[in-house]
């Protein structure tokens, strides 16, 4: 897959459509690959009439890792929770939605429709914060406000998802631990079978696995703390999807995050957790699809 020169990165992307459409830049969560945008997903868009940019962020996948940069210890976590120290993450949010920008620079795209996914979501409100010029409308999925107070991930996922991953057993165990971690945060009201996820998520370690990249990129969640004060600012029509059975980032943070947004959308799929499951498919790419053709 080819790549792009953005801010001192390459970052690895790849596109599906045809040019001539308006472009639909589509931005990953947390840790998450751009191959977790399925090509299901990519060509429901496209059979829109939309060209559309799916990207590893940086420290992730096949885009430029930061190697040496030191993640925070997690004494500094608690310090930055009880005391509001600064964490001391190696970037920001902001950095990575200038990433984001820094796609659409390279590919010589002056305007797109930006749709993120969990922390992808995050830099796609601060995309349409910083670079509202940029953004034709905003697509906010499965995110939060990361406004103090909200309802936080269920404590099982928490402690599975966030705790050090297996130091032996090679890649078998790693592939167990991942499998179990989606299906802890996977839509129950859709379900995939075990050997659905033992196929995707070897095709993911296979292509890249990378866990400092994951510390670093939560330590830059972490330290952007509330964007309440900030979704304020968004002037570009919004639409927020949220699942209401999600166990890792609660639908009260989806609300939480239309509430800010002046004239926001809000989505709630039944049946949906922290996922994009292809049963939903259809559903989500039709609601961003007809989001796109609402503003125009």
């Amino acid at each position: 897959m080819p790549q792009l020169d953005v801010n001192g990165l390459k970052i690895e992307f790849d596109t599906f459509g045809n040019d001539s459409g308006e472009a639909i830049l589509l931005i990953m969560g947390l840790g998450a690959q751009m191959t977790t945008w399925s090509p299901e997903f990519c060509e429901a868009l496209a059979k829109h009439g939309h060209y559309v940019i799916r990207f590893d962020n940086r420290d992730v996948g096949l885009s430029t890792k930061l190697d040496g940069a030191r993640s925070p210890h997690q004494m500094r976590y608690a310090l930055n929770y009880f005391m509001k120290v600064p964490l001391g993450a190696p970037y920001t949010i902001r950095d990575m939605a200038s990433d984001a920008a820094g796609v659409l620079d390279a590919l010589s795209i002056s305007t797109a429709h930006v749709v993120g996914a969990s922390m992808g979501g995050i830099i796609a409100q601060l995309m349409a914060v910083h670079y509202p010029q940029r953004v034709k409308t905003l697509t906010s999925i499965m995110s939060t406000s990361g406004a103090r107070g909200l309802p936080q991930a269920r404590r099982d996922v928490m402690q599975h998802i966030f705790m050090k991953r297996p130091k032996v057993g090679g890649r078998n165990a790693l592939l167990e631990h991942s499998v179990q971690s989606m299906k802890m945060i996977a839509s129950p009201g859709f379900p995939r079978s075990e050997q659905e996820w033992r196929v995707l998520l070897s095709a993911s370690l296979a292509r890249s696995y990378y866990p400092q990249g994951f510390q670093r990129q939560l330590a830059a969640v972490v330290s952007d703390g509330s964007r309440v004060e900030r979704l304020k600012k968004i002037s570009r029509p919004t639409l927020v999807i949220h699942g209401r059975e999600d166990p890792l980032v609660p639908v009260a943070c989806g609300v939480d995050t239309a509430r800010h947004i002046d004239g926001a959308r809000l989505e709630i799929i039944e049946g949906m957790g922290h996922d994009i499951p292809p049963q939903l498919i259809d559903k989500l790419t039709n609601l961003i699809a007809s989001h796109v053709r609402d503003s125009a």
